[in-house]
């Protein structure tokens, strides 16, 4: 029998893949249910209404543009009024600054400002399903003696491991992309019957495809690194307890002391800052040490490129797949 066959069908029979993919379904129908529930098409008194409060945001914005360029023709300096240093942060003729007509509108569901959210949710959700679906295809094996037994009839062990690595990730792809097109359809749909679909420009749409593109790279890395964590544990709670300690110990904990010591830029030690500005292109960030010496104006921000994060990515899979494969060559299964 072809072993990516047989593979496939050990993966789809598997009871815990079957629940998984049912809880999968459930969120996003929830999540597609409740926008649904919340959203209506705005009335005509709706829109007026909205219209009325842009123009007067749009007011309210040049007299805070004019008073800006006056302050600083005047010498005043930063932190002695309420504007900014660039005052074309002001300008309400920059793209923008000015708040369209969707932003007044409550309890409606416009597609181009809130589905890039919704989109993170469904990133989320896949990469958690690819994560434990992984780890358990290859940690029940080990287990329950399964690879012992598949190692009998097919005595490679590197084609073996490479085999259900590949079948899991093929797996994976065949669900998310399905899933990701009927979820993303369902709320376009929602748009257009409930809701609005906003002006989504072919910025928009270029943006929002490298998004999901980004998003399903990080969906098969995290179904690599639950695969490869529970190969080196020999079982699927190595890969659960690695990840509940790194959350709790690392993240979370170490945050605490890093605040507590004074550590210039905590976040760019943290996995999820990477992961972060992968998924969104770029991650900005706050860093209060920076300026606690310094009396005049200081930029404490800094900036984590979505490059950064792929290198930090790519590393941290590739070292946990090499890592599994070679132990997994030199273990003894018995």
């Amino acid at each position: 029998m072809n072993l990516v066959r047989a593979e496939l069908e050990r993966l789809a029979a598997r009871r815990f893949v079957q629940l998984m993919v049912v809880l999968l379904i459930a969120a996003f129908g929830i999540t597609i249910a409740t926008t649904l529930a919340s959203s209506h098409q705005p009335t005509r008194a709706e829109l007026v209404r909205a219209e009325e409060q842009v123009a007067q945001t749009r007011l309210e914005m040049e007299r805070s543009y004019r008073d800006c360029l006056a302050s600083r023709r005047a010498g005043t300096m930063v932190g002695q009024d309420p504007y900014p240093l660039v005052c074309t942060d002001l300008n309400p003729d920059r793209p923008g600054n000015v708040p369209t007509i969707e932003a007044f509108l409550y309890q409606v569901f416009v597609f181009d400002q809130q589905i890039r959210p919704l989109l993170y949710f469904l990133i989320a959700f896949l990469a958690l399903f690819a994560f434990l679906v992984g780890a358990s295809y290859i940690g029940a094996d080990l287990t329950s003696g399964g690879m012992t037994n598949l190692l009998l009839w097919r005595p490679q062990r590197m084609t073996v491991l490479g085999t259900k690595l590949g079948t899991l990730l093929g797996a994976v792809l065949a669900v998310s992309l399905p899933s990701s097109l009927l979820y993303l359809g369902s709320f376009w749909l929602i748009a257009r019957v409930g809701g609005l679909t906003g002006d989504p420009t072919a910025a928009f749409w270029n943006e929002l495809s490298l998004t999901y593109l980004r998003g399903l790279v990080l969906v098969l890395a995290a179904g690599a690194l639950g695969f490869s964590v529970a190969t080196l544990g020999r079982h699927t709670a190595a890969a659960l307890g690695t990840l509940a300690a790194y959350a709790v110990l690392w993240e979370l904990g170490a945050r605490i002391v890093f605040e507590i010591i004074e550590v210039a830029r905590p976040d760019q030690w943290m996995l999820s800052s990477y992961l972060g500005a992968w998924l969104a292109g770029r991650a900005e960030f706050w860093d209060k040490q920076a300026c606690q010496a310094v009396l005049s104006f200081c930029e404490a921000r800094y900036v984590i490129t979505w490059r950064a994060g792929l290198v930090v990515l790519a590393l941290v899979v590739a070292g946990a797949v090499a890592a599994s494969f070679t132990a997994f060559r030199r273990r003894d299964l018995a």
